[in-house]
C-alpha cells in the first residue's frame, strides 16, 4: 500500500501544527501525495484509469499540484453509475467502514474509509474542532445524525481524539436534547444551524433560557446559511457560531473550517486540494475569483476522488487570516450550481430568499419556498413565519410587514413573489437539513 500521509502517522497534537506549515512545505507534501494519489487512482479505479487513458495522461503526467487541472473530473453521477463499490481503490477486506448518502433520487452515494482514512479523519476534524476554539476538557453534544450519515461519527470521533466529553445524542427528540444540554453542562453543540434554531425555539417554549446555560461555541454544517443567520443563533444563544464544511464524497466533515476570526473556511489543504472553476466551461479561476469548488483527495485510500466537482459556488481567499494558518481559506458557501431554480425566466437560490426576509425585522428564521404553475406560468409564493406579537397585531400591521417583505424580495430577486404571513410554528421544523424549496410544478 503506498505511503500517501506517512510523515503524519500518530501526530495528532491539538495544536494542528499542518495548518502553520510554511508555504512552501505545505506546496512539497501537496505534490508527493498527489502524484501518490493519482497513481492509485490510475492504478486500482477502472473509471480514473479509462478517462486518464483518453486524454492520453498517466500518473507521471504530474510534475507539479498545478498539472491537477490536466486531469479528468469526476462527479456525483459517476458514484451512483458505479453503486456501490466500482470506485474503491482498496479490497473489500482492508475496508473498515462504509457510509452512504440519502439522496435524493436513485441509488445513494456509497463511500468506503480504510483504517488510515479514519485517522486522516479523525485528524482533521480534531483540526476543524481546535479551529472552532475547542479544546480537551469541552462537553460537545453531537447532534448530527448518526448512521450512514457521514456526519454524526465524523464529529464524534474527532471530538473524542481531542480528548473532549462527547454526548452522542444524534438527531430529533428534541425536548431530551435541551434537557441534555441543560443538565450535562454542555459547553458546545454540533449540528445543523437550522436545527439549532429549532432547539432556541422549544427551549423558550419550555422556559430554559440558553443564554443563561454554559454553552458558548456552536460547530454548524450540512446546509448553507447566512450571515443574518449567524448573527441572529449568536445574539439569542449567547455563543459563537462556526462554519464547517464537508461532503460524503470527500471524507464528511472535516474539509474545511472557519477560525475564531470567522472570516473564512480554513481548507485543509494538505488533505484536500482545492480549485475553483467556472461552472459552465470548467476551466480554473484564480483565487478571489466565485466559482465552482473542486477537490481532489491527497491522503485516501479507499476511494480516492481526483477533481470532485462539488457543485458549491464560493471562492478562495490567499490573503493571510489573522489566526496565523498559512492553508487557504474558502468563502461562506451560500448557494450551489445546481439548486438554482429559475422562475419565470430568472434565476433564483434559496440563500437570496434568506438574506432578503432576514433583513426586514419581526420576521423568525423559518421559511419555504413553495413552486407551483398555473396556466403554465410559474408561480413563487414565500411562506414567512412572523412573531407572535406581530401576528396577533392589527390587519393594517400585517398587511405593512407582508408589503415590505414583498419590496424586498423583489428587489433581491428581480421577480415579483406572493407573501404568506404564518403563525410561529406553522412551517415544520427540521432535525436534519432544512428542506427550503417545495416544488410541486412537476406533480
Amino acid at each position: 500500500m503506498a505511503e500517501l500521509w506517512n510523515d503524519q502517522v500518530g501526530e495528532f497534537p491539538a495544536a494542528s501544527v499542518q495548518d502553520f506549515l510554511p508555504v512552501e512545505k505545505l506546496r512539497q507534501i501537496q505534490l508527493r501525495r498527489l502524484q501518490a494519489a493519482v497513481a492509485r487512482a490510475y492504478e486500482q479505479q477502472e473509471l480514473i484509469h479509462n478517462r486518464m487513458e483518453e486524454r492520453r495522461l498517466n500518473p507521471g503526467c504530474v510534475r507539479s499540484v498545478e498539472d491537477v487541472s490536466r486531469l479528468p473530473f469526476t462527479v456525483k453521477a459517476d458514484l451512483r453509475d458505479t453503486y456501490p463499490f466500482g470506485m474503491f481503490a482498496s479490497p473489500i477486506h482492508e475496508v473498515v467502514r462504509l457510509h452512504a448518502s440519502s439522496g435524493t433520487t436513485g441509488k445513494p452515494i456509497v463511500v468506503a474509509y480504510t483504517k488510515e482514512d479514519i485517522e486522516v479523519w479523525s485528524s482533521v476534524m480534531v483540526r476543524t474542532l481546535v479551529a472552532c476554539g475547542l479544546h480537551r476538557g469541552d462537553i460537545i453534544q453531537n447532534s448530527y445524525g448518526y448512521g450512514l450519515f457521514t456526519g454524526g461519527l465524523g464529529a464524534h470521533y474527532g471530538a473524542e481524539a481531542l480528548g473532549a466529553t462527547v454526548i452522542p445524542t444524534s438527531g430529533g427528540n428534541t425536548d431530551r436534547q435541551i434537557m441534555v444540554m441543560k443538565d450535562f453542562c454542555v459547553t458546545a453543540i454540533c449540528c445543523t444551524p437550522s436545527y439549532f434554531l429549532h432547539l432556541l425555539d422549544r427551549a423558550a417554549e419550555l422556559g430554559v433560557d440558553v443564554k443563561a446555560l454554559p454553552l458558548r461555541a456552536g460547530v454548524f454544517g450540512a446546509e448553507p446559511w447566512t450571515e443574518a443567520m449567524r448573527q441572529r443563533i449568536e445574539a439569542e444563544g449567547n455563543i459563537k457560531a462556526y462554519d464547517i464544511y464537508g461532503l460524503s464524497e470527500i471524507i464528511g466533515p472535516g474539509v474545511a473550517s472557519e477560525c475564531e476570526a470567522q472570516n473564512g473556511l480554513h481548507i485543509f489543504e494538505d488533505h484536500f486540494y482545492p480549485e475553483i472553476i467556472d461552472p459552465e466551461t470548467g476551466q480554473p479561476v484564480p483565487d478571489g475569483q466565485e466559482g465552482e469548488l473542486v477537490l481532489t483527495t491527497l491522503s485516501k485510500y479507499a476511494m480516492p476522488m481526483i477533481r470532485y466537482r462539488t457543485r458549491d459556488i464560493t471562492r478562495l481567499i490567499a490573503e493571510p487570516c489573522r489566526c496565523g494558518r498559512t492553508v487557504r481559506r474558502m468563502a461562506r458557501v451560500g448557494r450551489r450550481s445546481d439548486d438554482m431554480f429559475i422562475v419565470r425566466g430568472v434565476n433564483v437560490f434559496p440563500s437570496q430568499v434568506e438574506a432578503a426576509l432576514l433583513a426586514v425585522e419581526q420576521t423568525l428564521p423559518h421559511y419555504q419556498i413553495v413552486l407551483t404553475r398555473e396556466k403554465d406560468l410559474d408561480q413563487m409564493e414565500v411562506q414567512v413565519e412572523v412573531t407572535a406579537e406581530v401576528f396577533s397585531d392589527e390587519i393594517r400591521a400585517l398587511e405593512s410587514l407582508r408589503t415590505k417583505l414583498a419590496q424586498a424580495l423583489d428587489s433581491a430577486l428581480g421577480v415579483r413573489v406572493k407573501v404568506s404571513l404564518v403563525e410561529p410554528h406553522t412551517i415544520a421544523r427540521s432535525e436534519g437539513k432544512a428542506r427550503r424549496v417545495i416544488d410541486k410544478r412537476q406533480m
